[in-house]
């Protein structure tokens, strides 16, 4: 590392050092909407209850959020198979995260928070457990992690690994910081070519690009089977907002009320029960599935105030209610459920400059997606699922609801594009295997 690099990096460790007190803070105000957060708050600072490691066995996986954690659970599955007795030391950032982590550990695995990265935080954490190796998933790349874990000799893989070009950028513009953490990883297998090209400007070592490990995800089954119950039962097609983020429900909510308006014919306006003319277009049922679960009552508000009425999951008795006019998913872990209830989504994220959320599940699930023109952190993938007939890019939401209500309304049009998501899904599987493989000589060492 160079004098200039150093002097950057040491300037980066002060601030990190002096933030804490800033973190914490911060941590107890989102405590206070995911108690999650509260729990075991010293494990970030590099403070641990269980007694330290006295070998170097574990195989640290970190996984930051939620979306990583699920990734992370597929890598582990392709793991364990052929390697049965790896003992995992997984770590997050995010309090959904941890609580899905939760339901991969196994006998002799350890979880705690990623370490806030100050030098003293992260120092303690290597010291205290000892990894004898460590795969990052998809983006976590952190300047005194790496350069801790390249002074004490544990190799860093970036696996599934990602990089947008407005993440791209934002690194070049901090290069003296980013430049030696990224050089200093043992190995990088990117998803895409783009994701591998944009790495290597980094000057990252991209060994392979294997493709998105999400591919290798088998959406549940029981949950498909219970939802495509459902949306048979229901006799109307069902319109998804998936992973719906602040502001586009909103936006979703006035274009859908406009499209009603528009089509429906006078005088003889379709009438509710109490009466008033109906909000939405009957042809079509709406839900919601908003991305962060600490929103839900916020949607549910959102949704009243625009004079609808609201059936959360977590109140359906047996099956959805077909009298409510927006069904809201507050539940966890069901995306296949509600991708496999909906005849067509609309993917959150994107409508907004937010880089969209992962399509992959919907078109494994045979769901049909529209996307906004927001999908930097997925680019390519949604650049495939469009190529492919998966997926369709529209300009902003207005076009996005008539571009559903139109496909909702050509059932061979929607069955097409529903087969070409299950195939597109088919043809992409591998990424599992093929990490587990590169990883062997690291993992047999």
């Amino acid at each position: 590392m160079g004098a200039a690099s150093l002097m950057v990096r040491q300037l980066y460790s002060l601030l990190m050092w002096a933030a804490q007190p800033f973190l914490r803070r911060k941590l107890r105000r989102r405590g206070l909407v995911e108690p999650g957060y509260l729990d075991a708050i010293e494990e970030r600072f590099g403070h641990y209850p269980q007694a330290a490691e006295s070998t170097s066995e574990l195989v640290w996986v970190h996984a930051v959020s939620l979306g990583e954690t699920r990734t992370a659970g597929i890598l582990l599955a392709a793991l364990r198979a052929q390697w049965p007795g790896l003992r995992i030391l997984l770590t997050h950032g995010t309090a959904t995260g941890r609580a899905e982590g939760a339901g991969l550990l196994r006998a002799g695995d350890v979880q705690v928070w990623q370490p806030w990265d100050s030098q003293a935080a992260v120092a303690r954490f290597f010291a205290h457990f000892r990894p004898r190796l460590g795969l990052l998933l998809e983006t976590e790349v952190w300047p005194n992690t790496v350069a801790c874990a390249q002074a004490r000799g544990v190799p860093l893989v970036l696996v599934n690994a990602r990089l947008s070009d407005k993440s791209l950028q934002q690194a070049l513009r901090m290069a003296l910081l980013s430049r030696p953490a990224y050089a200093a990883l043992a190995a990088v297998y990117a998803q895409s070519d783009n994701d591998a090209q944009r790495l290597r400007a980094l000057g990252a070592p991209v060994r392979a690009v294997f493709g998105n490990l999400k591919f290798d995800a088998a959406p549940d089954a029981a949950q498909q089977a219970l939802g495509r119950q459902w949306r048979q039962a229901l006799g109307r097609p069902v319109l998804m907002l998936a992973s719906s983020r602040e502001g586009e429900e909103d936006s979703f909510l006035e274009k859908i009320k406009a499209l009603a308006l528009s089509t429906r014919t006078p005088p003889a306006p379709e009438k509710r029960a109490d009466g008033e003319p109906a909000p939405t277009d009957a042809d079509f049922q709406i839900l919601i599935v908003p991305r962060h679960p600490q929103r839900f009552d916020e949607v549910q508000a959102l949704v009243e105030k625009h004079g609808l009425t609201v059936a959360r999951r977590s109140g359906w008795n047996g099956a959805p209610p077909a009298a409510a006019d927006v069904w809201l998913g507050d539940s966890l872990g069901e995306m296949a459920l509600y991708y496999a209830l909906s005849d067509v989504a609309l993917l959150g994220g994107s409508f907004a400059p937010l880089g969209g959320q992962n399509l992959i599940e919907a078109a494994a699930c045979g769901c049909p997606v529209i996307m906004g023109p927001h999908t930097f952190n997925f680019a390519e993938v949604a650049e495939l699922a469009e190529a492919a007939g998966a997926a369709r890019r529209v300009a902003d939401m207005a076009e996005a609801v008539r571009a559903a209500r139109s496909l909702l309304r050509r059932p061979a049009a929607q069955q097409a594009a529903a087969a070409a998501g299950r195939q597109f899904s088919a043809q992409h599987r591998g990424a599992a295997a093929n990490t587990v493989h590169a990883l062997e000589q690291l993992l047999k060492s």
